[in-house]
């Protein structure tokens, strides 16, 4: 589920949606490519050729450099419609593949992934309602963005401790720290946006006498 509300829609939070650039090759837009071409390469490294080194170096990349493009976008204000919908989408594919690929090789439980699972199809509900009005989806949270951070941290963290014996117990103890405070906050921002969600649906209603808008 996109954190930024699409063109021509009214933000959740009840403004419209700011006015950003049409570029495209902006040094924002390609860090994001970039971020985007290692999802496949990661599933390839870890699923294919079993190079878990390598796969590592991948997730590390992909993870530490989330906040690289939008934080270039700002400060050299470069900040584009298609920015707005590749970050978001980089983050969310890195963390989809990231744990269907550790469910598969058992670095991490199913439950963990179906929890996680959860949330996003909870999100896309509240979207799909929130559409129905003449929204779009709820701005940013910070606490959205924490947890994203943590997973997108902790998954590196979590292969060193499958791929190196020696280093299990101590990467292990910081992965799964790092992963349970991510699974906690992000349901903790999707309850957020659920509420805000249902909000301005009640809202909506009251003012249009129970008809969609």
């Amino acid at each position: 589920m996109s954190d930024r509300p699409a063109h021509g829609e009214r933000s959740a939070s009840g403004g419209t949606t700011a006015v950003v650039g049409d570029r495209v090759l902006t040094l924002p837009n390609i860090i994001s490519f970039i971020r985007l071409v290692g999802v496949p390469l990661f599933l390839y490294l870890f699923l294919v050729v079993r190079a878990d080194v390598a796969a590592i170096v991948v997730l590390a990349i992909g993870g530490t450099s989330d906040w690289v493009d939008g934080w270039i976008a700002r400060r050299l204000h470069q900040v584009s419609r298609l920015g707005e919908l590749l970050d978001p989408l980089a983050d969310r594919l890195y963390i989809l593949a990231t744990l269907l690929a550790f469910t598969a090789r058992e670095v991490v439980p199913w439950q963990f992934t179906a929890a996680l699972l959860a949330r996003e199809l909870l999100l896309l509900g509240s979207l799909a309602v929130l559409r129905r009005y003449g929204y779009g989806p709820p701005p940013v949270h910070y606490v959205g963005k924490t947890a994203t951070f943590l997973l997108l941290a902790a998954f590196p963290v979590l292969l060193l401790a499958a791929a190196a014996p020696a280093t299990a117990t101590a990467a292990g103890a910081i992965g799964w720290g790092l992963a349970w405070w991510g699974l906690v906050l992000y349901w903790v921002a999707g309850g957020m946006y659920v509420v805000q969600a249902s909000r301005l649906v009640r809202a909506m209603r009251s003012r249009s006498g129970g008809a969609p808008a």
